[in-house]
C-alpha cells in the first residue's frame, strides 16, 4: 500500500508578494477601516482567550515549560485586558481631534484624523509567544489595518496554535499568519509594508530595519538591553527582594526583555541584600530549584549553551545557585557578586536566570555606571530617599522606569511601552498601540467668505507689512498694516 507524503507548501518571495497584494486589495476595499469590522475582529481575539485558555497554556508549557500561573497572568490575562480596553475605547480613539487654527488661516477650522497605515507586518518573539504576537495585532486591527503575523519558530507549539486559531476566528481576507523560520521571514521582509513591528534582539532588529529602509517603511522595534536595578539601603528589604525575584525569575525565568539584568548596590549593603535574596529564593523555589514547577526552562540548547558560557567565565563569582540540568535545559536561579566589568555577562543582555550584583562606593555612583552603557529598556530603583528618586527619574534614560518594584509598568495601559536608543524605537500598549499603527492626518476646513486679497499677487509693501503683523501676532500692528494697505 503506497504512502502519501505531506509536502510542505513553499513560502518564498513570490508567495509573500501574492499574499501582500491580496491583503492590499482587501484594505483598498475599505472593509478594515469601518468601526464595525475593527470591533468584530477585536471581539474574536478576546474569544480566543476565553474559549482556548487551556490550549494556550499547554502550548506555552510545551515551548517553555511555562507555569500556568505565569501563562495566564503574563500572557492570556494581559491580552484579554488589551482587547477589552480597545473595544471599550475604540470610538473615542477613532474620533477626529479638534484643534485650534491661527489668524493666518481665519476663518477656518481644523482637526487631526487618525487613519490606518495600510498593510502591516508583525514579527513576534519566542519568550512571550502568545502575548507578544497578539498584543501588537490588537493595536493594528484597532487602527484599521490589514495584518500579517509571523510568530517565532523557536516557540513552535504556540506558533502552530496561533495559525490554527487565527485561521478559524479572524477575517482571513485581512488577517494572516505565516509560520516558518529565517527563509519565510526573509521572504516577508523583501516586501513593501506600511509598517513593520519587530520584537526581539538588536541583531535581528538591525536586519529588519535595513530591509525596511529599502521601501522607506517605518518600524516599531521592541528590543531589550541590560535593565539595571539600583538598591539603596534603608528600605523594606524583604519586599524589595521579593519584587526583584518575581521580576527576574518569575518572568519566564529571566527570559524577558524587561527582567532585571544586574543589580547595583553599595559594598556596605551588598551582604544584607545577598542574604535576603537567598532566603526569599529558597522560600519561592525550594532547596532544589531545578525541580521547581514554578520556573520555566531555557527555550533551547543554543540559548542554554550561551548562558552556560557566560556562567563558566565567571563561575568563581557565583554565591548562590549555578546548578544545571542540560537534559531538561534548566539552570537554577543564580546570583553572582562583583563580576568584572569586561566579562561577557556584563556586556551582553543575559536573558536568563543569572543575576550579577555589582557594588559601588556610593549609591549615586550607580547612575554614572548605568549611563556609561547603552540605554536600557527598563531601569528600576529601590529607595525611600526622595532626592534619589528625583535624580533617577531626571538623569536615567530608559524605555521605562519603576520605583520600588520591577516590570509592573507593562500592566499600566495608560503608559507607553517601548525602548530608546539601542533598546528600541516606538511604543505601544493601550491607546499608544492604536497610535503606533495610525497616521495622524492634518485636515483644514474653509469656506469662501472673507477671501483676503493679501495672499495674492501683485505683492505690495502693504501686503507684506500686513503678513508680518499677522505672523507677529500684534493686534495694533495688524490694524496699522490694514490702515496703510487701504490707503495704498
Amino acid at each position: 500500500m503506497a504512502t502519501t507524503e505531506v509536502q510542505r507548501v513553499v513560502f518564498d518571495s513570490g508567495a509573500a508578494a501574492s499574499m501582500v497584494e491580496e491583503l492590499r486589495g482587501s484594505y483598498r476595499s475599505g472593509k478594515t477601516t469601518s468601526y464595525e469590522w475593527r470591533v468584530s475582529q477585536l471581539q474574536k481575539l478576546e474569544k480566543i482567550t476565553e474559549f482556548h485558555e487551556q490550549e494556550i497554556v499547554e502550548a506555552l508549557r510545551s515551548d517553555l515549560s511555562k507555569p500556568e500561573f505565569e501563562s495566564f497572568v503574563q500572557e492570556i490575562g494581559m491580552l484579554k485586558s488589551a482587547c477589552k480596553l480597545a473595544i471599550k475605547q475604540l470610538k473615542s480613539w477613532m474620533k477626529p481631534e479638534k484643534v485650534a487654527t491661527s489668524m493666518t488661516t481665519f476663518p477656518s477650522s481644523a482637526e487631526i484624523v487618525s487613519e490606518p497605515l495600510g498593510v502591516v507586518l508583525i514579527i513576534s518573539a519566542w519568550n512571550y509567544p502568545f502575548l507578544l504576537s497578539l498584543d501588537p495585532v490588537v493595536g493594528a486591527i484597532a487602527a484599521g489595518n490589514a495584518v500579517v503575523l509571523k510568530p517565532s519558530e523557536l516557540a513552535p507549539a504556540t506558533s502552530s496554535l496561533l495559525s490554527k486559531l487565527l485561521g478559524e476566528y479572524m477575517d482571513s481576507s485581512s488577517v494572516r499568519v505565516v509560520e516558518g523560520g529565517v527563509a519565510e521571514t526573509s521572504a516577508l521582509l523583501e516586501q513593501k509594508w506600511d509598517k513593520i513591528c519587530y520584537t526581539g534582539n538588536s541583531r535581528v532588529g538591525r536586519i529588519v530595519m535595513a530591509s525596511a529602509v529599502k521601501h522607506l517603511t517605518p518600524v516599531l522595534l521592541e528590543l531589550g538591553g541590560k535593565s539595571p536595578v539600583v538598591v539603596d539601603s534603608g528600605i523594606n528589604l524583604q519586599v524589595a527582594c521579593r519584587r526583584i525575584i518575581v521580576g527576574k525569575w518569575g518572568c519566564n525565568n529571566g527570559q524577558a526583555c524587561v527582567s532585571p539584568d544586574y543589580i547595583l548596590t553599595t559594598k556596605e549593603f551588598a551582604s544584607k541584600l545577598v542574604d535576603a535574596l537567598k532566603s526569599e529564593l529558597d522560600k519561592f523555589y525550594g532547596k532544589n530549584p531545578l525541580q521547581s514547577k514554578d520556573l520555566s526552562r531555557v527555550v533551547n540548547f543554543n540559548h542554554y549553551a550561551r548562558l552556560t558560557k557566560m556562567l563558566d567565565e565567571v563561575s568563581d563569582k557565583v554565591i548562590h545557585g549555578g546548578e544545571r540540568d542540560v537534559n531538561n535545559l534548566r539552570i537554577a536561579p543564580t546570583i553572582l557578586l562583583d563580576v568584572p566589568q569586561d566579562s561577557l555577562i556584563m556586556n551582553e543582555e543575559i536573558f536568563g536566570p543569572l543575576l550579577p550584583i555589582v557594588t559601588v562606593e556610593k549609591i549615586e555612583d550607580s547612575f554614572d555606571l548605568i549611563n556609561s552603557g547603552t540605554k536600557p529598556l527598563a531601569a528600576y530603583l529601590f529607595t525611600n530617599n526622595q532626592k534619589l528618586k528625583d535624580h533617577f527619574v531626571k538623569n536615567i534614560s530608559a524605555g521605562g522606569l519603576v520605583i520600588n518594584d520591577t516590570t509592573i509598568h507593562l500592566a499600566v495601559p495608560t503608559l507607553p511601552f517601548g525602548g530608546v536608543g539601542e533598546s528600541g524605537m516606538g511604543a505601544y500598549h493601550g491607546k499608544f498601540s492604536f497610535e503606533a499603527f495610525s497616521h495622524k492626518k492634518a485636515v483644514v476646513y474653509r469656506g469662501y467668505a472673507l477671501d483676503a486679497s493679501v495672499r495674492y499677487p501683485p505683492y505690495t509693501n502693504g501686503k507684506l507689512n500686513l503678513l508680518k503683523a499677522l505672523v507677529g501676532g500684534s493686534l495694533l500692528g495688524i490694524i496699522r498694516a490694514l490702515f496703510r494697505s487701504s490707503k495704498a
